[in-house]
């Protein structure tokens, strides 16, 4: 790479720098070394034949010896007596990684050290140490006035931390032309309701409101409850004129699926109906072509071969229902259930989004 003048290369596996700096033109230019891996410093291009990293850092590895006992012991109480629940309140302890920690400690007993953390899967030697400061040292305040969830920035409208780190199951729904789609997702990221629901009767003459709401409110009627529902932002853009008939008709769908669904809002105010951009689902999954994104398809087919073959799987599907799921996005089959990728896709990443940005 070139930046500035900086240039990175690989030795003997390790990246190092080679970094020209600048000096007064009077001056004769030196070049360094600057291994990132070792930080013992600048080293001549000469010298190249003395680096040698691949020593290991056997300080680093030992992650008991940086903390004293009295901190070892707070943080080893934490891990051993905590509930999942309480575990998930911790930063970067929500999600999968809470319940591997008590699945840990019922099949192998309670933590003896911190290095132990190494056997635990999603763990890793910096997430340990990152894992190890937020009980130390809470983020939280106490008293401290509770503000709203400003990591999701492309989830629409805002809802209170607490609400959101509460959630136990979401209901993730994205609609086409004939299609509204479900994925019902807890938040083990386990499938409990994978659907979707055709019509032929839209966009079929006049956009009459009798029509929609008889097909919308069918539709509706078999979408599982859940503790909130994450609605796909239409991307059609409303400068094109070409397509205002989709546009008209996409918009329509997406507020009768936000006053259906989110019906209770008049009577507590709360916003259970959540808008999600397609756009940042895409980046998420590194679905983007340019602007456009591409289809999830592949994607969804190998979270299904990973339930199987995996022990620790990104997202889990119940085995009496994994034979039908996967006939479904077969190749050949006239049905190619796009939109059942989408609503799957939407609801790992909304989890994944809350539970990393903490």
């Amino acid at each position: 790479m070139s930046v500035r003048g900086v240039r990175g290369f690989v030795i003997r596996g390790w990246q190092c720098i080679f970094q020209q700096p600048r000096l007064p033109k009077m001056v004769q230019h030196q070049s360094f070394l600057l291994c990132t891996c070792c930080k013992e410093g600048h080293y001549a291009p000469a010298d190249l034949h003395e680096l040698d990293c691949l020593q290991p850092d056997t300080a680093a590895d030992d992650i008991d010896g940086c903390y004293t006992a009295q901190q070892r012991a707070a943080v080893l109480r934490v891990l051993n007596t905590a509930s999942r629940e309480e575990l998930a309140g911790i930063k970067l302890l929500r999600g999968r990684k809470s319940a591997n920690i008590v699945e840990y400690r019922a099949g192998r007993g309670p933590f003896t050290n911190l290095q132990s953390l190494l056997e635990v899967p999603l763990f890793k030697h910096k997430t340990i140490m990152k894992v190890c400061q937020s009980i130390l040292n809470p983020s939280q305040e106490p008293g401290k006035k509770e503000k709203k969830f400003q990591g999701l920035k492309f989830i629409k409208p805002d809802v209170e931390r607490k609400r959101l780190l509460a959630v136990k199951s979401i209901v993730s729904v994205v609609f086409g032309i004939r299609k509204i789609a479900w994925a019902h997702v807890d938040r083990n990221l386990t499938v409990l309701d994978w659907n979707q629901e055709t019509s032929h009767r839209y966009m079929k003459g006049p956009y009459l409101p009798s029509i929609y709401l008889e097909e919308i409110s069918s539709a509706v009627s078999k979408i599982p409850k859940a503790d909130f529902f994450i609605l796909e932002k239409p991307s059609i853009s409303v400068q094109n004129t070409n397509l205002f008939p989709v546009t008209l008709h996409l918009r329509t769908i997406e507020a009768m699926l936000h006053g259906l669904l989110g019906a209770s809002f008049l009577e507590d105010g709360q916003h259970k109906v959540l808008s999600v951009v397609r756009t940042a689902v895409g980046k998420h999954f590194e679905l983007m072509v340019g602007e456009s994104r591409t289809s999830g398809r592949e994607l969804v087919q190998q979270f299904m071969i990973d339930s199987v073959t995996q022990e620790h799987p990104r997202v889990l599907f119940p085995r009496d229902t994994l034979a039908r799921y996967r006939r479904l996005f077969q190749k050949g089959n006239a049905d190619r259930g796009e939109e059942m990728c989408d609503a799957l896709l939407q609801a790992v990443a909304f989890y994944e989004f809350l539970f990393n940005n903490p």
